[in-house]
């Protein structure tokens, strides 16, 4: 009989190693044996059913698990641990009400399709469920920037930063709520955050599990922008290794930000591991959005690791990082007085950015898979569009 690792089976069924040592040692897994000190799974074993989603047969997805205890209605698509190629009929599975309206938003925008997460979110701008509400604050705030609607951006920024009122200020799981999306908010448009929030340390435990991992790589981005890579990076993987449900999209977002490090640390090899290891828990349910956001700070690693195998996809992603990238250029440089750079290519500032931190033209063609002389030229175009005369001078047009 063939076997698979305990880390080969984590990876097939998108679940952590822990919970499949676990599954072994009770029994769970048909076939599975120790050989040495290691657990051997059958490589044609199947999956456990959970046995907290009963009477769900292989055949059909599995419902979502409604978050327990407080915000079961904040980003609900984000705190649900689905099955990856499931997610839509995750959504549908949803009562009718606010709870499924916010999570089809959610899907629409982390999809790629901001127009139709504007469509759905904005009517719960004012509801009174202050989840639902505060749900489609962020979600509006973000899918109206690739849709060039920036003061509708803005308003919604404000209305997320001021959701709640007075007579609830000092309701600790209402506070934590605050916390998360004003500090995502802020955060992820490298903005300062609002003062007088609580410290993530005292708003994490008051989240559930998916909206934890999500708050999680919120603080790591934070520490990045702070630069410190190798902190922001042991956040990361930390919570990666250690939940025991695996949250797809908060799981993208802490990869993401892992190759954000790792690209900083010039640890190429890793930051290629993580990148792909976001793309596989993304492509099945086409996941693609985060991608597109992140694409200025990933050093070239959507071009050396994705554009090879999926150009198609790539397409797409550069796309969205074009519009996403305008809108939030519109929202960042005048409130932070930076000057981020506009106009440059995706592939002229990711050169330029790997260039900013010291990497050579031979570097850079490598990882990127270009020429030498293409780098050559991608610095060049940079440099004049820009203004500048020294590569040098090119880090304060790069983002941080």
């Amino acid at each position: 009989m063939e076997y698979i690792s305990v880390k080969e089976a984590a990876r097939r069924w998108n679940v952590t190693e822990r919970l499949v040592q676990r599954l072994c040692a009770e029994g769970r897994i048909e076939g599975a044996g120790k050989f040495g000190g290691s657990w051997g799974i059958p490589v044609n074993a199947r999956k456990p059913d959970d046995p907290r989603r009963a009477g769900v047969g292989p055949a059909a997805p599995q419902r979502p698990r409604r978050a327990r205890g407080a915000h079961a209605n904040l980003m609900p698509l984000m705190n649900t641990a689905f099955e990856l190629g499931h997610c839509r009929e995750f959504v549908e599975s949803f009562e009718e009400g606010s709870r499924r309206d916010i999570a089809r938003a959610e899907y629409a925008y982390f999809s790629g399709m901001p127009d139709k997460a504007v469509a759905v979110a904005e009517r719960y701008l004012e509801s009174e469920d202050f989840d639902s509400r505060l749900s489609a604050c962020l979600i509006c705030a973000y899918a109206n920037l690739p849709l060039g609607r920036i003061e509708r951006a803005r308003d919604a920024l404000e209305k997320a930063r001021g959701a709640i009122v007075a007579a609830f200020a000092e309701n600790p799981q209402l506070r934590a709520a605050e916390a998360f999306i004003a500090q995502a908010a802020s955060v992820l448009l490298h903005l300062p955050a609002p003062e007088g929030l609580p410290h993530a340390q005292d708003v994490l435990p008051l989240l559930p599990p998916g909206l934890r991992a999500f708050a999680c790589y919120v603080q790591a981005h934070a520490v990045y922008l702070a630069g410190d890579y190798a902190q922001s990076l042991g956040i990361a993987q930390t919570v990666l290794m250690t939940q025991e449900d695996v949250y797809p999209i908060p799981s993208i977002y802490l990869h993401l930000i892992a190759v954000m490090d790792l690209m900083s640390l010039r640890e190429v090899e890793r930051a290629r591991e993580h990148l792909l290891a976001a793309w596989e828990l993304a492509r099945p349910d086409d996941l693609i959005e985060p991608f597109g956001e992140h694409h200025g700070l990933l050093g070239g690693m959507l071009e050396a690791a994705i554009k090879p195998g999926w150009p198609e996809d790539f397409r797409r992603i550069i796309e969205i990082t074009y519009c996403f990238s305008a809108g939030w250029r519109r929202i960042h440089n005048p409130a932070t007085g930076d000057d981020v750079a506009d106009g440059l290519t995706t592939t002229e500032f990711a050169a330029s950015m790997l260039a900013a931190r010291g990497w050579t033209n031979q570097e850079i063609a490598q990882h990127m898979g270009v020429s030498v002389n293409t780098v050559k030229s991608y610095i060049s175009r940079s440099l004049t569009k820009l203004g500048i005369s020294r590569r040098q001078d090119l880090g304060k047009f790069m983002l941080s």
